[in-house]
């Protein structure tokens, strides 16, 4: 996760510190295998393993351990077996949760990601209880420097659905069916994105203003972006930063 501030983003994303550092290591390394069994080992002709590779270096993943994990993804070296998987759930004050993770062992990892739900006044459902809330999108980010007038009108041009500012980037946001095609159309037009990624968005938030269920609900979110098999965590809240500063005080 990049920063408590990035909370009221609604996409919680797994922290780039030390000490979670083979956490995350572990998460990019499952895309990369995963990413060259489905599409095979050469990036070029991989979107998705480019992707991952890029994504990989920028988290600082050494490149011993991506050509590893992409040999073992190509059968070189024996890989794991993970199955990509999605559960679903409310956490505290109704909240919608929805959680992408990898795994190789699907009973371990229900049984853990329900019992954080239990622990937090939460509770996991059924496939399908609340994914219908977020819309599946290709998400693009661009530096502010880029000319945003220059940016959009190219975005547009190659089916992109908007491009809006937000903290400090612009993010062109895509179908998922279009998402390689705008992702590559704009670098061919000297676009260089920071990040291309597919994301959840929420159709609408939930204004969280109690402390103690905004606190059940952060720590809810930190214990499943803990566990090993989570790639990544969506929620559909909305905290402000007064009351997180008043959390962590």
């Amino acid at each position: 996760m990049s920063g408590h501030s990035k909370w009221s983003t609604i996409k919680h994303k797994k922290a780039k510190v030390d000490s979670q550092r083979a956490v995350v290591f572990q998460k990019y390394s499952r895309e990369l295998i995963v990413s060259a069994r489905l599409g095979g080992p050469d990036p070029a002709g991989n979107f998705r393993l480019r992707t991952a590779i890029e994504k990989a270096k920028a988290a600082g993943l050494p490149n011993d351990n991506i050509k590893r994990a992409i040999e073992k993804g190509a059968g070189a070296s024996g890989a794991e077996n993970y199955e990509e998987l999605t559960y679903e759930g409310y956490a505290a004050g109704g909240v919608a949760v929805v959680i992408e993770a990898m795994t190789d062992n699907r009973n371990r990892t229900a049984g853990d990601i329900r019992s954080y739900f239990t622990k937090y006044n939460g509770s996991l459902g059924a496939t399908g209880c609340v994914g219908w809330m977020f819309d599946q999108r290709g998400v693009i980010t661009f530096d502010e420097d880029v000319d945003f007038d220059k940016l959009f009108e190219a975005a547009i041009n190659l089916d992109a659905l908007d491009v809006i500012e937000e903290e400090g980037q612009y993010k062109v946001l895509t179908t998922v069916e279009n998402f390689q095609s705008v992702v590559e159309g704009l670098e061919k037009e000297g676009f260089k994105s920071e990040t291309a990624e597919l994301s959840r968005i929420p159709q609408n938030t939930v204004a969280v203003t109690d402390e103690k269920t905004a606190e059940q609900i952060l720590k809810l979110l930190d214990k499943i972006e803990e566990h090993d098999d989570v790639q990544n965590v969506y929620a559909n809240f909305d905290i402000s930063d007064e009351l997180i500063q008043k959390l962590e005080g």
